[in-house]
C-alpha cells in the first residue's frame, strides 16, 4: 500500500526479491500536468508494468473495497507513504500490516519526517518498520537503521538515500516476518516530543527573524519541493539555497535585503545575514544568484 515514488523502492525490491505480490493498493488517478489528463500514481504505474493487480478506493471502508481485498488472502500488507487505514484494512492478514516510517521513531511521527529532522538541524535520521497500532505511527518497532545527515543535505538528498535504506529495511523485515523471527520493540516514551506535521503553503514562508543557520537548514528542508519561499519585489520568490553571510553592514530591519546587484543578496536576520543562492521569481526560471542578478532590477 503505497503512492509516491519513495514507495515504488520498497515495491520493487520485493518483486526482485521472489516476494509474492498479490495486489497493490494506491490513491485513485489525479489529474495533472496542463492538459489536467488523468494520471496513474508512481506506484500503480510500477504495479502495471509488472502485471500486480491494482486497488484504488476512494474510501477505505467501502464494503466492497473491504471484500476485494479480502478476496487477495494476503498473509501481510505492508504499507510505504500511504494514508492513515481503519482497523478494518490494518487488522485483516493473519501476520499484521507493517508501515515504514523515514525516521527513528518515536522520533518525527507524521507526514513530514524528512523534512522536519532537515529543519531542526538534526545530524542523524533514520527508517523505522513497525506493526501498525491505532494511534499513528505508534506501533511495536520491529527494525531500525540510522542514517547520517550530512551539512549540506537537502530533503530531496536525504529523501533518495532513504528510499534506497527504507526499501532494503521493508525486504529484511517481510523475510523475518516470513520466518517468525523478529523484534517487537514498544516504542520508548520520550521527554519531548519531535512530531513531522504536514507540510502546508504557509509553512514554507521563511521567517526572517530567526537566526541564520535556523534558516538555511529551514530551505534545505524544503528543497526541492515543497520549497521554502518569501516576498521579492513584490512577488512570490521560491528559495532553494541559503548559506550564511558575512556582510559588514548593519543596516537594515530584520528582513529587508542589501545587494551590489552583481554577486550578493543578503537578507536580515536575528543575529546577523542570511545569503540567498538558488532561487526562482515568480514566473522565472529557477537559477543562481549571479544569473538572477544580472536580470533583476530590485
Amino acid at each position: 500500500m503505497g503512492t509516491p515514488e519513495f514507495a515504488v523502492s520498497s515495491l520493487q525490491k520485493l518483486v526482485e526479491s521472489g516476494s509474492n505480490v498479490v495486489a497493490v493498493v494506491t490513491a485513485p488517478d489525479k489529474p495533472a500536468g496542463r492538459g489536467l489528463q488523468l494520471t496513474p500514481s508512481p506506484v500503480k504505474h510500477y504495479a502495471l508494468s509488472q502485471g500486480i493487480p491494482v486497488l484504488q478506493p476512494e474510501k477505505l471502508k467501502n464494503p466492497a473495497f473491504l471484500e476485494e481485498l479480502r478476496s487477495y488472502n494476503a498473509d501481510l500488507q505492508i504499507v510505504v507513504a500511504f494514508r492513515m487505514l481503519p482497523e478494518a484494512v490494518w487488522n485483516m492478514p493473519p501476520k499484521g500490516t507493517f508501515n515504514l516510517h523515514a525516521s527513528l521513531l518515536p522520533l518525527y511521527r507524521g507526514a513530514a519526517p524528512i523534512n522536519w529532522a532537515i529543519i531542526n538541524g538534526e545530524t542523524q535520521t533514520g527508517v523505522t518498520t513497525f506493526f501498525l497500532q491505532h494511534e499513528i505511527d505508534t506501533g511495536h518497532i520491529i527494525f531500525q537503521e540510522t542514517e547520517p545527515i550530512y551539512e549540506n543535505d537537502t530533503v530531496g538528498t536525504l529523501y533518495e538515500r532513504l528510499m534506497q535504506k527504507g526499501a532494503a529495511l521493508v525486504v529484511r523485515t517481510v523475510l523475518a516476518v516470513e520466518a517468525d523471527n523478529y523484534p517487537q520493540i514498544p516504542q520508548p516514551e520520550v521527554a519531548v516530543a519531535k512530531a513531522a506535521p504536514k507540510i502546508f503553503t504557509e509553512t514554507c514562508e521563511i521567517q526572517w527573524n530567526q537566526p541564520s543557520e535556523n534558516i538555511r537548514n529551514f530551505v534545505r528542508g524544503l528543497s526541492p519541493y515543497p520549497t521554502a519561499r518569501t516576498i521579492l519585489n513584490g512577488k512570490i520568490c521560491k528559495v532553494f539555497k541559503v548559506s550564511v553571510a558575512q556582510n559588514e553592514s548593519s543596516a537594515g530591519e530584520i528582513g529587508r535585503y542589501v545587494t551590489d546587484h552583481k554577486s550578493y543578496l543578503h537578507f536580515r536576520t536575528a543575529d546577523g545575514w542570511a545569503a540567498i543562492e538558488e532561487l526562482q521569481l515568480e514566473g522565472k526560471k529557477r537559477m543562481g544568484i549571479e544569473e538572477f542578478l544580472r536580470g533583476a532590477k530590485l
